[in-house]
């Protein structure tokens, strides 16, 4: 007796029961593929722009470390969580894998990278009036004209700065918000895996 096969995935593998006739068999399959989905999100490309922000920013502060434009205690907490959407952004480029767990660790990097990156755009909100340290004195202190003056213009670049830095951070929400959704629907983890009827029609024996 010939089988005719008449599926949407061929590769399916069978988990889930049947329904049969003496001529039509109906199955429901998992599609092995799902996990390919991951890819249409383009991991490589959107890790490594999260890297390369992240690294500017962090680059950007220790700058302003350097130069006595900020204080260290105020900015470990952006250090940590631009460290931590750079971890997410290799393990999203990683996943590329395909391995489940790799998949399921880079969904819960992501949902961290979400959180760091909505503490980061509060953080360079705060930071848009801040006062450098270094001009501290110059506002309460009597002073020549010219050196308030330059920490004025200071003062006006950072604020610049800091307003461009939380624009950034918003961008890298919204790259850890699509690779996490990318990353829920193929490790199913909000609810179980789709899966597909395959229809097997059974030919009777042509009569000689």
């Amino acid at each position: 007796m010939a089988d005719t096969v008449i599926t949407a995935d061929a590769a399916a593998v069978v988990e889930a029961g049947s329904v049969e006739s003496p001529l039509v068999a109906v199955t429901f399959q998992r599609n092995v593929h799902r996990k390919e989905k991951y890819l249409e999100a383009e991991p490589k490309a959107l890790g490594i722009t999260q890297i390369g922000l992240s690294v500017f920013q962090v680059n950007c502060v220790i700058v302003f470390l350097a130069k006595g434009l900020s204080v260290m205690e105020n900015d470990i907490p952006f250090l940590i969580a631009s460290l931590l959407v750079v971890i997410a952004g290799s393990v999203a480029i990683a996943a590329q894998n395909l391995h489940l767990p790799t998949l399921q660790g880079c969904l819960g990097m992501q949902v961290v990278a979400c959180g760091a990156s909505v503490f980061n755009i509060l953080f360079n909100l705060v930071k848009v009036d801040s006062v450098p340290p270094s001009c501290w004195h110059y506002y309460y202190e009597n002073t020549s004209f010219t050196n308030a003056e330059i920490c004025h213009v200071i003062q006006g670049t950072q604020a610049h700065f800091y307003a461009e830095a939380a624009v950034i951070q918003a961008t890298l929400l919204a790259i850890s918000a699509a690779l996490a959704a990318y990353c829920c629907k193929v490790v199913n983890c909000c609810s179980p895996a789709p899966k597909m009827p395959v229809i097997t029609v059974q030919t009777p024996p042509v009569q000689q």
